[in-house]
C-alpha cells in the first residue's frame, strides 16, 4: 500500500513539473508570435516525451543522485517514508506556483524537499556540504551563466545578420471590411445587406505588428530559416529538459524494487506530458509575454542558449534547472535589447527564493505526519 501511495505521489510531481516546465522550451514560439499555443504546447509534448523515454539510457547519473543517497544516511534515503515526503513537498510547491504563474525550477523544489525532510528526520547528519557543490552551486551559476551566453550569442548573430545583409521587414495589413448597412428594396421594408467597403489599411497596436526578415537564404526565405531554426531549437531545449528532469522524479521509485524502473519512466513520461497539455496557460504567459519582447532571432538565440546549456548539464549530471537556464537567457536578451521587464524578473527571482523553504516545510511537514501515522 505504501508503495502505491509513493507511485501516485511521484505521478503527482510528475504532473507538476509537466504543468510547470513544458512550455519553457517553446515559449519564444509563442512569445514571437511564430506559431499559437495550440502548435506550442504540442510541439512541446512531442519533443519533452521523447527526451523522458530516451533519458532511461543517457540519464543515470542524476537517477543516482536524486535518490537522496549521500545528502542523508542509506537507511532514510531508503524509507518509503521520506520519497514519499520529498515527492508530496515538491510537488505540492511546484502546482502552487503553476496556478499562480510563476515559472519555478522543480530541481530546487526536489533539493529544498530533500533538505526538509533530512532535517526532520535526522538534523545535523544532513550532507549540507555535498547540497551546496553538488546541487545549490550549479543552480545559482546557470542563469548567471545563461544571461551572460545569450546576450553575447546575440550580439553575434546580430553581426552576421548585419553582414550578410538581411533585413528586417514589418508588414502593413491590407484588406476588405463588410459592414452591414440598410437597403431600400422595392414592395418590402428596408433589408439588411452586407456590402464590402473599399481596401483600407490596418492600423494596430505596436506589440501586435509583425516583424520578419528579408532576403533569401540557401534557396528559401530568411524568414523560413529562421522560423525552422526556431522550431528546431525550441524542440532542442523540450527534449533536453525532458533528458534532464524524467530521471530526478524516477528516482523517486528506486526504492519499489518490483517495479520495472522502465516502466517508471514511462509513467513519468506521460503524466508530465497531460500536467503540460492541461495546466501550462499561466506559465505560458508569464515566459511569452511577460519577461522581455522578442522577435523570431531574438527567440531563437536564447532558446539555442538554453539547449546547449541544458545539455552539457545532462552529460556531465550537474542538476541545473531548465527554468533558471530559460529565464536568465530570456532576460539575457531582454538586457541586450533593452526590452527586459524588471519587475516581472524581480518578482520571479523572489518566487525561486521562495521555493526551497517552500518545499522543505511541506516536504518536512509530510514526513513528520507519515511517521507517526505509522
Amino acid at each position: 500500500m505504501s508503495f502505491a501511495v509513493l507511485f501516485l505521489a511521484t505521478c503527482f510531481l510528475a504532473y507538476s513539473n509537466g504543468a510547470n516546465d513544458n512550455f519553457k522550451g517553446v515559449a519564444s514560439l509563442f512569445g514571437s508570435r511564430t506559431c499559437g499555443y495550440g502548435t506550442a504546447i504540442s510541439w512541446a509534448t512531442i519533443t519533452t516525451f521523447a527526451g523522458s523515454i530516451l533519458s532511461i539510457i543517457l540519464a543515470l547519473t542524476l537517477l543516482k543522485k536524486f535518490s537522496g543517497k549521500g545528502i542523508v544516511p542509506d537507511q532514510v534515503a531508503g524509507s518509503e517514508y521520506f520519497l514519499l515526503a520529498v515527492a508530496a513537498g515538491a510537488g505540492l510547491t511546484v502546482i502552487l506556483a503553476t496556478l499562480t504563474g510563476f515559472p519555478i525550477s522543480t530541481t530546487h523544489a526536489l533539493t529544498g524537499a530533500i533538505i526538509g525532510c533530512g532535517l526532520v528526520a535526522v538534523g545535523s547528519q544532513v550532507n549540507l556540504a555535498a547540497l551546496g557543490k553538488g546541487f545549490v552551486l550549479p543552480l545559482l551559476l546557470s542563469p548567471v551563466l545563461a544571461i551572460a551566453v545569450a546576450g553575447l550569442l546575440y550580439v553575434i548573430f546580430h553581426g552576421i545578420r548585419v553582414a550578410l545583409g538581411l533585413k528586417k521587414e514589418w508588414c502593413i495589413c491590407l484588406g476588405e471590411d463588410e459592414r452591414v448597412i440598410a437597403m431600400p428594396q422595392p414592395n418590402s421594408l428596408l433589408a439588411l445587406r452586407a456590402a464590402p467597403l473599399p481596401s483600407h489599411l490596418m492600423v494596430d497596436a505596436v506589440e501586435d505588428c509583425r516583424e520578419r526578415y528579408g532576403g533569401n537564404f540557401l534557396g528559401f526565405t530568411s524568414q523560413q530559416v529562421v522560423d525552422a531554426a526556431h522550431f528546431l531549437s525550441a524542440g532542442t531545449v523540450s527534449f533536453a529538459r525532458g533528458l534532464n528532469d524524467t530521471p530526478k522524479i524516477v528516482a523517486l521509485l528506486l526504492l519499489w524494487k518490483a517495479l520495472d524502473i522502465r516502466w517508471g519512466f514511462a509513467a513519468v513520461a506521460v503524466t508530465m506530458a497531460i500536467g503540460g497539455l492541461l495546466n501550462a496557460r499561466k506559465v505560458a504567459e508569464t515566459m511569452s509575454k511577460k519577461i522581455t519582447f522578442m522577435n523570431h532571432g531574438q527567440g531563437f538565440t536564447a532558446n539555442l542558449t538554453t539547449a546547449f546549456l541544458v545539455a552539457l548539464a545532462t552529460v556531465f549530471g550537474l542538476p541545473v534547472s531548465t527554468t533558471h537556464v530559460s529565464v536568465g537567457s530570456l532576460f539575457g536578451i531582454g538586457l541586450t535589447t533593452g526590452e527586459a521587464n524588471y519587475p516581472m524578473i524581480s518578482a520571479i527571482v523572489l518566487s525561486w527564493l521562495v521555493t526551497l523553504p517552500c518545499a522543505a516545510i511541506l516536504s518536512g511537514t509530510t514526513y513528520w505526519l507519515a511517521a507517526r501515522l505509522a
